[in-house]
């Protein structure tokens, strides 16, 4: 399944959130391949971010995802940088951007 996501980096924390990208715990991108991820992809545009995320179960992959220190740590860490932060929890499953259209 594709889930799409928005979030938001705070204006003043843009290079500390791409630094933070550019070194992610292998750790955690471990455990969010475990979880059932193939893929994630995030753009940024202004402060606005949208995330493409592929995996065989959302629900799921945020119920693995949710208890992991490696992802508590991490969820910590972005929640001082994003004015939005996603929700790793049960209620998260429903946060995904809803399909407008797609090329048939």
């Amino acid at each position: 399944m594709r889930v799409a996501l928005h979030t938001r980096v705070r204006a003043n924390h843009i290079a500390e959130y791409e630094a933070a990208h550019r070194e992610v715990p292998k750790e955690l991108t471990a455990a969010i391949r475990a979880a059932g991820a193939t893929s994630w992809t995030i753009w940024r545009s202004g402060t606005d971010l949208f995330h493409l995320l592929e995996c065989e179960d959302y629900g799921r992959l945020l119920a693995e995802l949710n208890e992991l220190p490696v992802n508590v740590a991490w969820q910590a860490r972005m929640a001082e940088l994003l004015d939005v932060v996603h929700d790793y929890s049960d209620e998260g499953a429903d946060a995904g951007l809803p399909v407008v259209w797609e090329l048939p």
